[in-house]
């Protein structure tokens, strides 16, 4: 019913540009496109020029979609635009949610309570959430014992994670937890995984990708301490990436240059938009990589991803499907100039620009003996060749019984398999 329905919207917005207002509905397509393509021209120009250039990119960013506007109120276009577009917004939604295909859920098993938890806490971790939501307390009251990390050590750093998780294990702990960013966790989940003892992940980073896609509460990290009187286990894949394991992504290119910056932390939209030019006009480094038996040249930014995404966009509300499927994601984009950065707008996933593909083994290779990285979000640099591969089902986590769990994913839009749907018999 879903599909017949987004069909038959489909077909209703098509002739909603035609029919009940008097016509224009070529004029409306038409503008629509040139208005998005123009849109995309001037965020491209915005973040790969300065001066003039940038602040003409802007204008155009900002102008394109108000002239497509005011272009459909002065020639009375804007009931045939307003209703054509509802339409198709219905369209869609009744599309995807008819290819939602069931939830993949992870196979568990009820956790044993254990006896000597060992959980680390970083403090300043997502803005504090370790002190504000009483996490060392309530932790310790239910018998774990409690290592608070200190940022702002002899180093300059916090003490190596992962010696204290070693030195935990070394003195009996039976479980292993982290309330910090995920790139700390995936430090002591590796030691976990080496002991093959339990991991629990407590949601006190920014933004808790990993915790997202394990299906904990992100909004009271307190709850993830559910786990351990009343928790279920499941395997997960680890990835690994020249030795260094991660749990979510390790990206390459712009994104990784720009967090190299010692003042990122600090002005990170700042930091960005200044050397953006440099890493997009052919400033930046520009490397080659082997995933699988696809050869990707040039590019730009590079996302390998601890399984793959449902959408080729992990840092804007993405999500796995899964954390169990033994393959990375991969996400590549090699963008030339306003005209490809047009037609990535407009095509999506379709255009050269962008391939979204998955393999069993990354690997990264650049003229430089080094290239920056960002693992978890944390910045690195690391020797070429640079190698990204997965530990199926190696880590052991602990979660709640009682959590919020994931949304299931949809299959990416096909119409023909749309069409299929709305005249099956079943």
């Amino acid at each position: 019913m879903l599909a017949r329905c987004a069909l038959l919207c489909a077909v209703a917005a098509v002739v909603a540009l035609f029919v009940p207002f008097g016509g224009g509905g070529v004029l409306v397509l038409v503008v629509g496109l040139a208005g998005l393509a123009l849109c995309a021209v001037g965020v491209w120009w915005f973040l790969a020029h300065r001066g003039p250039v940038r602040l003409l990119g802007a204008l155009l960013g900002i102008g394109a979609p108000v002239g497509v506007l005011l272009l459909y109120l002065g020639n009375g276009l804007w009931r045939t635009a307003l209703s054509s577009l509802a339409l198709w917004s219905v369209a869609l939604l009744c599309a995807r949610t008819a290819m939602r295909r069931p939830d993949h859920r992870i196979r568990t098993r009820p956790a044993a309570r254990p006896r000597r938890p060992v959980l680390l806490m970083n403090p300043k971790s997502g803005g504090g959430k370790v002190g504000r939501f009483g996490l060392v307390e309530k932790a310790e009251s239910l018998g774990a014992r409690v290592i608070v990390l200190d940022p702002d050590g002899p180093d300059g750093e916090m003490r190596d994670v992962t010696e204290l998780a070693r030195s935990a294990v070394a003195e009996g702990a039976d479980l292993l937890g982290v309330a910090g960013g995920d790139g700390t966790q995936a430090l002591v989940a590796a030691v976990a995984a080496e002991h093959d003892l339990p991991f629990l992940v407590i949601s006190a980073g920014t933004r808790n990708h990993f915790a997202l896609d394990l299906g904990l509460d992100r909004s009271d990290p307190s709850s993830c301490l559910g786990a351990l009187t009343d928790g279920e286990e499941l395997r997960v894949d680890l990835g690994d990436v020249s030795g260094r394991p991660f749990v979510n992504t390790v990206s390459f290119g712009v994104y990784a240059d720009v967090v190299q910056r010692p003042e990122y932390r600090d002005a990170k939209a700042e930091t960005a938009l200044n050397v953006m030019p440099d890493l997009l006009t052919g400033g930046g480094r520009r490397f080659d990589a082997l995933a699988g038996s696809t050869q990707l040249l040039s590019q730009q930014a590079l996302l390998v991803s601890n399984n793959p995404y449902t959408t080729p966009d992990p840092l804007g509300g993405g999500h796995r499907a899964r954390l169990d499927g033994g393959e990375l994601g991969v996400i590549a984009v090699r963008v030339e100039g306003a005209a490809q950065a047009a037609e990535l707008a407009v095509r999506g996933a379709s255009s050269t620009g962008l391939n979204v593909l998955t393999a069993q083994r990354v690997e990264v290779t650049s003229e430089a003996d080094s290239l920056p990285v960002a693992v978890d979000g944390e910045a690195l640099m690391l020797p070429t060749p640079v190698t990204c591969t997965l530990r199926p089902r190696a880590l052991r986590v602990v979660v709640p019984r009682d959590r919020p769990g994931t949304a299931p994913p949809a299959h990416p839009l096909s119409w023909r398999r749309i069409v299929v749907l709305a005249f099956s018999h079943s």
